[in-house]
């Protein structure tokens, strides 16, 4: 959740100045547009400096945005349908939204960054709110009776920061042609590229009937508000392919991701790798103990508040020395670990009885997402990241008989210790027809880029033959 991003060795650059030509022509000779530096390029995945924000438009709320009607099967009358634009997730009810969230995902697959607790506590704490640049207005539709159909997590956004699908260099591109590219409309769970489903729907007969308004609320909200586009980023695969056709041009990404075989243990994990990279975790994890260095996974209750302010103290450390930016504050881990409860583990690094190192993951349905990893500072223990983040987790989801371990993003070092690539996908709403055009050339690129990227380290990876 920092914003911190090292380029990837394996992914080349792309020339924006080269697909300058037809966004040109699609102006037309009327338009005087400025000449664009020719060292001006798009990096593939990766981002530059963005130009000074602009304060988002500052409308009433809430509102309603349409009413429409709703054809359920097996009822003889239509369900009228009322979206609106709130301001704060919590004008809206934690039931009603979590129960969305769980009909979305299905509970075997429950997405707890999707959460009202875990939404919420980004705005509570002042992390996620317009004094930092993003401004909720989230989108909810209901039906005659005021019951939830659908939510979307929505904010209105003046800079990039925080999202981990990079489009800085579009707005350096917007403003080179003296165009403007904030504010803009981002659809996402804020400073966490976590994927899963972002326009959150009830299960009903008419679910996508109520998907299609929540789509098209979506994009009218874009155009009430003036802005530049609307980005719905780590959507899931289903929402990517139905969002093409509704004129959302399609980008993907990569991440790495470790998959469980059904291990009953770590070494039974091992043992599907290739000797040397077997070799090398069983050196890298003999060091903890090395160093008498105790390694604790605590859940819910066991996580006290001083284990949190603790673990804030090794984040701002982290971002601190990485030159990035701390966007959470010490307050929302103090109110996301209460909400969460056991949805939550902190696994730490004790050295006698002081707390050395943490990483904070979370826990889904079948999933254990690690996200935050911090130590104290100036201090180095050799092997102990790897150990703390990716180690214990895959321990953790072997345990719990959990499919899987999303680590975040970016991080090729974690291929060698057995996590592999996997598409991530993005939807990107621009209103400007030129604009458009020359960002889907792109995209479309970038695509053949992360293609022969994943299949390169599928081919290469750390498993044995006929394991993947």
């Amino acid at each position: 959740m920092a914003a911190v991003v090292h380029p990837s060795p394996f992914l080349g650059h792309i020339d924006f100045v080269s697909l300058i030509p037809s966004f040109l022509s699609s102006y037309g000779s009327s338009k005087q547009l400025p000449i664009l530096n020719q060292t001006s390029r798009i990096k593939a995945l990766f981002w530059q400096q963005p130009k000074k924000p602009v304060d988002p438009p500052d409308l009433h709320l809430p509102f309603t945005l349409t009413n429409t009607n709703c054809k359920e099967e097996s009822a003889e009358k239509a369900k009228e349908v009322s979206v609106s634009v709130v301001s704060s997730i919590l004008e809206v009810g934690p039931s009603g939204w979590d129960a969305c969230c769980l009909d979305a995902t299905g509970p075997d697959q429950f997405n707890p960054f999707l959460s009202h607790g875990f939404l919420s506590s980004l705005e509570e704490s002042g992390s996620a709110v317009k004094e930092t640049g993003w401004l909720p207005r989230h989108i909810v539709a209901r039906d005659e009776d005021g019951d939830i159909l659908g939510v979307i997590p929505l904010y209105l956004k003046s800079h990039s920061y925080g999202e981990y699908v990079f489009d800085h260099s579009w707005a350096d591109v917007y403003y080179n042609y003296g165009s403007r590219y904030y504010p803009k409309l981002q659809c996402c769970v804020p400073f966490t590229p976590v994927p899963g489903p972002r326009i959150l729907v009830r299960n009903t007969s008419y679910k996508d009937q109520v998907f299609d308004i929540l789509v098209s609320a979506m994009k009218d909200l874009a155009i009430k508000f003036q802005v530049s586009s609307l980005h719905i980023t780590f959507s899931s695969e289903d929402e990517w392919s139905a969002l093409k056709d509704r004129g959302f041009l399609q980008r993907t990404g990569m991440q790495y991701h470790w998959k469980n075989r059904n291990y009953k243990s770590f070494d039974d994990f091992l043992m599907d790798m290739k000797q040397s990279k077997r070799k090398n975790i069983r050196q890298e994890r003999k060091k903890i103990s090395a160093q008498n260095l105790t390694m604790k996974r605590l859940r819910g209750h066991e996580i006290k508040a001083k284990h949190w302010d603790t673990f804030y103290s090794f984040y701002r450390n982290t971002t601190d020395n990485k030159w990035g930016t701390a966007y959470l504050t010490r307050e929302f881990f103090h109110i996301m670990g209460s909400k969460l409860g056991d949805n939550v583990m902190l696994i730490v690094a004790e050295e006698g009885d002081e707390l050395v190192a943490g990483a904070l993951n979370l826990i889904g349905g079948d999933t254990v997402y690690g996200r935050l990893w911090g130590c104290l500072p100036r201090v180095y223990y050799p092997s102990l990241h790897f150990e703390a983040c990716y180690y214990q987790a895959i321990e953790a989801a072997i345990e719990l008989n959990l499919k899987k371990v999303e680590a975040g993003a970016q991080g090729e070092h974690k291929i060698q210790r057995g996590y592999l690539p996997v598409t991530t996908y993005s939807c990107h709403y621009l209103l400007d027809e030129g604009f458009k055009q020359v960002i889907g050339n792109f995209l479309s690129r970038e695509t053949d880029q992360v293609k022969i990227v994943t299949q390169l380290i599928k081919d290469s990876g750390p498993f044995k033959d006929g394991i993947i």
